[in-house]
């Protein structure tokens, strides 16, 4: 009989263990597929902006006015004006894109990678190197210039690109680098937040800010006496979104600070879900096989029955994670990918392809090739050296400087913080922004090709395990 508990012991030891590698590869898979979308929307944007035949539809298109009145009020306007397709994408779908980033860094802090201090600290030191050198090559070289505000742009690393090439070498490569990899750029986000938070801010509107302050107290207060409604955090959460977008503070802020206002316990705990499905489940061991058999209409009692369930089964998972869920697939399918497209179109046509090589191009491509590389590799080897955190499973400084590399794909958040840096500036903003583009995809493709061709030099030629991995 003991023999028997040992094993069951062993069992739920077992699975428990495995539940944080499957929930990262579950998470590591949306984000690769993600990075597919985003290859060929950022190549189809980049065509289609440079045909002389239909360019310029391209272009005009991102300057119409978006409106969602009532009466004589537009919920998209900023400071009484309509907001145009471009920044109705740039500040309102990408709030949802940021909402979607602090559910998974507070989902990390509680039960991922982030909730071990030591487990986490290799992956925070080179995140925090992978932003500090990026930033410091670009401060260097831009001193001085017209666009030396925009330091923050080589710092991010783009998640959904970096786990597209490793995705591309398959089971070769250890799930403890993807890990590694991926709570990195988890990382690099909040960063990223950070730094909009306290860079890109315009003139404050005290008034509209204490209300969003307000709102904000009430969802904390709604989360400590357990309101479950997603329905709650999401609709009070869209009125937080406009006050911001009208304070001066950038509205994206908006959707991190509600997200870490959305509980993360469910109303059922596992045990008491288990024993309400047990319940309801043997109404149906009861009933006659024969009469279920083949039967295409539930009787009501059995419709009953089941509804139980469901709403059980709703119940034992947290708004949180139910809102990550349900979000991922919008935010990689669609408002990235759009992000993107509206983004990405670059104006070659009269280009001068020396300016590849100078100027704001240049800056942002060493930022993001050497910067990145360099800050993620020297911060990573610093944290192991000194024996403050161990060596991901099964891989070696080889194959860490090849994800090193990966790290200066900055794309997404890099292209979003070029906006933001340089909006507002006129003619000379928009060729600033042009070149700004420019680096970034120069940059993030040499990242992304070198880490490729370094990974497939320095990774194991046999595939891994990675459920034996897992144990």
């Amino acid at each position: 009989m003991s023999n028997n508990n040992a094993s069951v012991d062993s069992v739920k030891e077992s699975t428990t263990h495995r539940l944080p590698f499957y929930a990262a590869r579950q998470a590591i898979r949306r984000h690769a597929s993600g990075g597919n979308i985003l290859i060929f929307v950022t190549l189809l944007a980049m065509i289609i902006a440079n045909i002389p035949a239909i360019n310029q539809y391209y272009f005009d298109f991102w300057n119409q006015e978006m409106r969602l009145q009532i009466g004589d009020f537009n919920v998209f306007s900023h400071s009484g004006e309509a907001m145009s397709v471009l920044e109705f994408i740039n500040d309102a779908l990408m709030a949802v894109f940021f909402f979607s980033i602090g559910l998974e860094i507070k989902r990390e802090v509680l039960v991922g990678e982030l909730s071990s201090f030591r487990q986490a600290l290799l992956p925070i030191m080179g995140a925090v190197g992978g932003m500090i050198m990026p930033v410091a090559i670009y401060y260097i070289m831009s001193k001085g210039t017209d666009y030396s505000g925009g330091a923050a742009i080589p710092m991010a690393t783009d998640i959904a690109f970096s786990l597209g090439v490793l995705t591309m070498l398959g089971k070769r490569v250890p799930l403890s680098l993807k890990i590694f990899l991926t709570t990195l750029a988890v990382v690099d986000d909040l960063g990223g937040i950070i730094v909009i938070a306290a860079f890109y801010s315009t003139h404050i509107e005290w008034i509209m800010l204490l209300y969003a302050v307000g709102i904000l107290a009430l969802l904390l207060l709604g989360s400590s006496m357990k309101i479950k409604s997603k329905i709650f955090y999401i609709g009070l959460g869209g009125v937080v979104w406009f006050l911001f977008l009208n304070s001066g503070v950038h509205p994206t802020i908006a959707g991190v600070l509600v997200a870490f206002c959305v509980p993360a316990t469910p109303v059922f705990e596992p045990r008491k879900y288990v024993r309400a499905i047990r319940v309801s489940i043997s109404h149906f061991n009861t009933d006659d096989d024969e009469s279920l058999a083949g039967r295409t209409i539930l009787s009501k009692q059995q419709m009953n029955w089941l509804k139980e369930i469901e709403s059980a089964s709703d119940k034992v998972i947290s708004p949180l994670q139910d809102l990550e869920d349900t979000l991922h697939p919008i935010v990689n399918n669609f408002i990235v990918p759009l992000f993107a497209f509206a983004n990405a179109g670059i104006l070659l046509l009269g280009l001068d392809p020396a300016s590849v090589i100078e100027g704001i191009s240049l800056a942002i491509i060493l930022g993001l090739v050497i910067g990145k590389f360099s800050g993620i590799l020297l911060f990573s080897w610093l944290t192991v050296k000194f024996k403050f955190a161990p060596m991901p499973d099964r891989s070696n400084w080889l194959m860490m400087a090849s994800v090193a590399m990966l790290g200066g794909i900055g794309f997404t958040v890099s292209l979003f913080i070029a906006n933001l840096s340089f909006a507002g500036m006129g003619a000379h903003g928009a060729d600033l922004l042009n070149h700004a583009k420019l680096g970034i995809v120069v940059g993030s493709v040499l990242s992304g090709l070198l880490g490729f061709i370094l990974l497939h030099r320095f990774l194991p030629k046999e595939k891994i395990d990675e459920e034996s991995e897992a144990q």
